[in-house]
């Protein structure tokens, strides 16, 4: 089983560059590498950091933190998803 975790924020008005680069370096910096990891930006400044994480970690990965409260608009949005296998087509 892989587990993926998916970590979103929302910059502060004309701070996107700015969270995008802290989240990058964030990711860099976590306790163990991840089997894969994405950087991705969407519309209105938002940054979403995705990693896999092989299923024998459990609930023991590592996740990015919380930025500081002048370079976001709201709380981060943390999701957990457990791969399920492809999609049939």
């Amino acid at each position: 089983m892989t587990v993926a975790l998916m970590w979103e924020a929302r910059a502060a008005d004309g701070r996107g560059t700015e969270l995008l680069e802290w989240a990058r370096a964030r990711a860099g910096e976590l306790a163990r590498a991840p089997l894969r990891s994405e950087l991705l930006r969407a519309p209105q400044d938002r940054v979403l950091v995705i990693t896999w994480w092989p299923g024998e970690y459990g609930d023991e990965l590592p996740e990015l933190p919380e930025p500081d409260d002048r370079l976001i608009t709201r709380p981060v949005h943390r999701w957990r998803f457990e791969s399920l296998g492809p999609v049939d087509s």
